[in-house]
This record gives structure tokens, sequence and C-alpha cells, in this order.
């Protein structure tokens, strides 16, 4: 029981910094545009119109979720898509879509049967 619950609390630990990464709009993008190919702190600052101080707690956020890897390289840091793909989060939103049909489907044939038996 306790291996169990030790797990599900490392499962929802990483997913929260998942979320919490993919929340903000500029990180959104910052992943769109890293799927594009690798790019320096500092060319990613530029292109967001950006403080490099900015986009590096940006990019903390991203490593921290594993969704960002960075190497320094010399004086020049990169960064490039993480080993995190966002399985287990994209899991549970097919999930709870799968939840939410089902209960507009069983809405759905409560009315149709309350419908029928108004007429």
């Amino acid at each position: 029981m306790d291996i169990i619950l030790n797990h599900m609390v490392q499962y929802s630990l990483h997913m929260d910094r998942a979320f919490a990464a993919i929340s903000d709009p500029t990180r959104r993008g910052i992943l769109h545009r890293l799927g594009r190919g690798d790019a320096s702190i500092s060319d990613l600052a530029s292109q967001f119109d950006m403080t490099l101080t900015g986009m590096k707690k940006h990019i903390a956020v991203l490593e921290g979720a594993g969704l960002v890897a960075t190497a320094k390289v010399g004086r020049v840091r990169t960064c490039r898509l993480g080993p995190q793909r966002l399985d287990a989060e994209a899991a549970w939103m097919r999930m709870y879509q799968q939840m939410v049909d089902a209960r507009l489907d069983r809405l759905g044939k409560f009315l149709e049967r309350t419908k029928g038996g108004a007429s």
C-alpha cells in the first residue's frame, strides 16, 4: 500500500510540474519554437521580446518539468526539447474527456426518456 501511495504522490508531483509548466502561453510558445530546432537562451529571449533573466526563469520551469534540456557550450546555453513527452498528462486528459462524454451521454439518455414520457 505504501509503495502504491508513494507512486501516486510522485506521479501527481510530476503531473503538477508539467501542467504548471504548460499553463503559461510563453512557455508553450517556447516548446513550439524548440520543436523546430534547438536555440540559445539569448535567441529565445530575443524572439519572445523578453529579458534574458525572464527567459531563464521560463526555461528553469520547463527544465524542472523535464520538457526542456539545456547544455552549456562555452558561454552559450542551448535549449532543446527534453525527455518528458507528456504521455501521462495526455492519458489523464483522455480519461477526463471520456468521463465528461459518459456523463453527457447519460444526461442525453435521461432527457430522451423524460421527453418521451412528457408527450
